[in-house]
């Protein structure tokens, strides 16, 4: 194998061209999507299967990626320890960033209450029968729940529904076993780590056809919902987005000020899974792509393995900010007066409520439903009040989640004292940096039986996009400009 110099690796590659470049694809099909569910809804409703094969490829490689990622990342570590405590950390940061999400939609729809003079009266609204199913589900779910259903009642079963957390509980438990079996354990370890590199390898091949399923992700959903809902409820929608990107800028942008990062910076560097969040409107196809840059910006592989997928369940602030503004919504709509007491007390339903339907179809809904159900004070049959605009506003609920989870990872690495803030600036502004070291499979192999210690692979450039991918040790990145 031909070794890669310093200064080599550190060239910057040629920049691929703006035409060449998957977000502009990517924006562009969307513009389509519009313009064809626009003008032509019925042939943009036909194009619903194109948009769900695609996110459906992607959900397919989630489970895979996130099970090798994390146990990865806790088989390789040489203090246990270090990572429970990473997990606590990231627990206690998720549950204060869903209090302060929760709080800005609770102000803001106080504010301008923009329920007062619907007058609507619960008795009367009729309930389709999606919603319906959605109500029953909310109402019959616990907020104990999402605490016992982490536990698969079979290995294979969170695979094959995609429940993320339980595919998180498996790679822990499994990635403390091997990591307590020793060197009997490393050549299991190395399967692992050459598998995620097999994964990633297929996420690549399949990201190229994300221009397709964001042009018919969009075209669907413009086709079937049509517009007609922005004239009537505009109002709350752009309260929702407004209040959203306040959140972005104010509340994440300061944690990133106080990490002495950008966080338009960050944004613009993950462009791509933006865009691909845009078209489908769901951040689940997102998820591997965070992943990859996140590592590439020199977050440590366990930190980024435990965190982000945890995040996509637990650190949903988009989705809390949607659930206090809806529900508040919805008892200004309905009449319903609640003091400052029942608010803070909804708030805090909303903590656990909120993490119960993670993952779910519907799941916004189920969580609203669960909580006013819960409550008791507020009459679920309320929520068809916005049952019409949930469409809408799907898209800005999956783009804060994003935004809050790769934030949050930083913030998890600089508290674990593992962050090089240096690098994550360098490459969050395309700036060429030194490839990642990679080491031998695990930390079993720390010296050869001699006391020296191995020897170590540089990690060889990707030319077109600037990523460094690693070797098997490490997955390789894949090329989404390519």
């Amino acid at each position: 194998m031909d070794h890669t110099s310093t200064a080599a690796a550190t060239t910057a590659a040629p920049k691929t061209r703006w035409y060449r470049q998957l977000y502009f694809w990517v924006l562009t099909a969307i513009v389509i999507g519009i313009l064809v569910g626009w003008l032509a809804p019925a042939t943009g409703i036909a194009m619903e299967p194109i948009g769900t094969t695609f996110v459906n490829a992607m959900k397919m490689l989630i489970g895979p990626i996130v099970f090798l990622t994390i146990v990865g990342g806790i088989a390789s570590v040489a203090d246990l320890k270090k990572v429970g405590m990473t997990g606590l950390k990231a627990l206690t940061y998720f549950q204060v960033g869903t209090i302060c999400a929760l709080a800005f939609g609770l102000v803001a729809i106080n504010v301008f209450r923009l329920g007062e003079g619907v007058n609507a009266d619960p008795g009367a609204i009729k309930t389709s029968d999606s919603a319906a199913k959605l109500i029953d589900a909310g109402q019959h779910q616990e907020w104990w729940q999402f605490i016992t259903n982490i536990i698969p009642t079979s290995v294979v079963q969170p695979f094959v529904v995609g429940d993320i957390l339980q595919i998180i509980f498996i790679a822990v438990v499994f990635g403390i076993a091997l990591n307590a079996m020793g060197k009997v354990g490393a050549p299991v370890l190395d399967g692992v780590q050459r598998l995620t590199g097999v994964m990633f390898k297929i996420l690549g091949f399949i990201m190229k056809a994300a221009p397709l399923g964001a042009f018919g992700a969009m075209a669907f959903a413009v086709g079937k919902y049509g517009v007609s809902s922005l004239s009537s409820m505009g109002g709350l929608i752009a309260l929702f987005y407004a209040t959203s990107i306040l959140f972005v800028v104010v509340v994440l942008g300061s944690v990133m000020a106080f990490l002495k990062l950008n966080i338009f910076s960050m944004i613009r560097h993950l462009k791509e899974e933006y865009m691909l969040i845009l078209g489908t409107s769901t951040a689940e196809p997102a998820l591997p792509g965070l992943m990859r840059k996140l590592e590439n910006a020199g977050v440590k592989k366990e930190t980024v393995g435990l965190v982000v997928p945890t995040g996509y369940s637990f650190n949903l602030d988009g989705a809390a900010i949607y659930l206090s503004l809806a529900a508040l919504y919805i008892a200004q709509a309905t009449n319903t007066h609640l003091s400052i007491g029942q608010q803070l007390g909804l708030l805090a339903v909303m903590l656990l409520t909120s993490k119960g339907a993670a993952g779910v179809a519907g799941g916004g809904f189920i969580a609203l439903t669960a909580t006013l159900a819960t409550i008791g004070t507020i009459p679920a049959a309320g929520i068809m009040l916005i049952f019409g605009i949930d469409k809408f506003m799907s898209e800005c609920r999956a783009l804060v989640n994003f935004t809050g989870n790769a934030v949050a990872t930083l913030f998890i690495a600089w508290w674990d004292r593992t962050l090089d803030a240096d690098r994550v600036r360098r490459v969050f502004a395309g700036e060429a940096v030194d490839p990642l070291p990679v080491t031998a499979p695990g930390h079993l192999e720390a010296t050869d039986g001699s006391g020296a210690q191995p020897h170590k692979e540089p990690a060889l450039q990707e030319g077109a996009t600037g990523v460094e991918p690693s070797l098997p040790a490490r997955h390789p990145a894949y090329s989404e400009t390519a």
